[in-house]
């Protein structure tokens, strides 16, 4: 890809004549290779895993780890055929080029806007996340402040360039790679009870207190729709290829890489945690299972070390969401789906997208302290399921654009889904099977309920505003 910004449906074009200032100027490509191997490496660690699996454990004890890993070869699947749009066609846009070009414009509106929406909040609720925790740390310092705080750090370096970008991804990521690493480490020793001062459990916390399914099915869906949302994050990789020195050459890598990379972080330390605490322990909720599972071990300070783990996998989530909601609202702007001047770069840098994409999320900090109990649970609900919207336009697209290519550009086929089209109509059908848990758990009714209205609507715009522009 030469260029992202330019108004066509695959987000390409020539920047040898494009100005190098305004909406029609090319995006940087200051990306290097490391930094798209720690953004991948990165985007699979995040809070969700450290915080939010304590209650899929709670559900489903020991069985989480089946219900990781049925969830993690859905997102295998889903990055795979991501991966193979992405190198023949990169794009800033991703998926929402893709399903713009294979289903038509009104789709790449609906899933652009939508994961837009869901990144500005995303950053929201990480900056509260992180500004709790150094409030810990520093009582009587106000929580927004620290958010502010946060928001202006990341504004900054995604103002100045991509380069700066990445190179604070790639010390977040390192430092998520490293901890989690660690944790690993110590974890398996101690299940095979080698680590001084520790005996191995042996299967006891798996088969006792209820079993390994303690909760029943039920528990297990539970625990498998936990764990659906515990790996979004994926998806920016694809955004930041685009501006990376060879972005066929770094999606294809990042997405061929990416497949022990869930299996190692998330069913592994998931594996560990179970083997070393009971699944009902209460520490599990409370403080999260990481610091349990450390705390068994006797390891001293083990609550401010997570702490300082977790807040850097959301400072980490807050510098990239920032900019994967910045490219992809230049993206489809660039592909006349938004107002013109959100989309105005300079020096190879959206900085409007930027800025309004950091205001947006700020601006749902302040209805947190606001509006707390009607408005800004109806935004968290709104939001809850539009990753699973996101990724059945990625197998739709893959679907319709595979058959397309195989005609038209066979040797774009740089990373190619297996067994096409058959997984890809199982990976449909697994979404389709999430969809029906979600309506039968009331924790997560209206969170499907309301992402629902949330795409129907941008549906209808989009669909609105093409109709509109063709008659003119």
């Amino acid at each position: 890809m030469s260029r992202t910004s330019a108004p066509s449906p695959t987000g390409s074009g020539s920047p040898a004549t494009a100005p190098d200032t305004g909406p029609d100027a090319p995006l940087s490509h200051g990306l290097k290779q490391r930094h798209l191997s720690m953004i991948a490496l990165g985007g699979v660690i995040g809070a969700g895993l450290f915080v939010g699996s304590g209650a899929g454990i709670a559900a489903a004890g020991p069985s989480i780890v089946i219900a990781y890993a049925v969830s993690g070869l859905l997102v295998m699947l889903v990055m795979r055929m991501l991966g193979e749009m992405s190198a023949a066609n990169p794009a800033s846009g991703s998926f929402s080029v893709h399903a713009e070009r294979a289903i038509g414009p009104w789709a790449g509106f609906t899933a652009g806007w939508a994961f837009w929406v869901l990144l500005c909040t995303a950053v929201g609720l990480e900056g509260i996340g992180a500004a709790k925790i150094v409030t810990g740390w520093l009582p009587g310092t106000p929580e927004w402040a620290w958010v502010a705080l946060f928001m202006l750090v990341f504004l900054g370096t995604n103002l100045a360039s991509v380069t700066k970008f990445g190179e604070f991804e790639f010390w977040f990521a390192a430092l998520k790679v490293t901890a989690i690493t660690l944790f690993l480490v110590l974890g398996v020793l101690a299940v095979l009870g080698v680590l001084p001062g520790t005996d191995a459990p042996g299967t006891a916390n798996l088969t006792g207190e209820g079993g390994f399914l303690p909760n029943g099915p039920d528990g297990l869906v539970i625990g498998l729709l936990a764990s659906v949302f515990a790996y979004g994050g994926l998806e920016t990789v694809t955004i930041a290829a685009a501006e990376s020195e060879d972005p066929v050459r770094g999606v294809a890598k990042a997405v061929r890489t990416a497949m022990w990379r869930i299996a190692l972080f998330y069913v592994g330390s998931m594996a560990v945690v179970v083997t070393l605490v009971p699944w009902d322990e209460a520490k599990v909720v409370e403080v999260g299972p990481f610091y349990a599972a450390l705390d068994h071990l006797g390891i001293g300070q083990a609550a401010q070390i997570m702490n300082v783990v977790i807040l850097v996998a959301l400072l980490s989530a807050m510098n990239a969401n920032i900019y994967g909601a910045s490219r992809m609202a230049c993206s489809l702007v660039a592909r006349g789906q938004g107002p013109r001047r959100l989309g105005r770069v300079s020096g190879g840098v959206p900085r409007t997208a930027v800025l309004v994409s950091s205001v947006f999320g700020f601006l749902c900090v302040l209805l947190s302290y606001w509006r707390p109990d009607d408005v800004f649970p109806w935004l968290l609900n709104m939001t809850g399921a539009v990753i699973l919207v996101v990724w059945i336009f990625i197998a739709v697209s893959q679907l319709i654009l595979r058959a397309r290519l195989e005609r038209e550009a066979p040797e774009k086929l740089v990373v190619r889904m297996w067994l096409f089209p058959g997984l890809t109509v199982v990976a449909l059908l697994a979404m389709a099977g999430i969809f029906v848990l979600m309506l039968r758990q009331p924790s997560t009714r209206d969170q499907l309920l309301a992402s629902g209205a949330l795409t129907v609507a941008l549906a209808v715009i989009g669909a609105v505003r093409r109709r509109r522009r063709a008659e003119v």
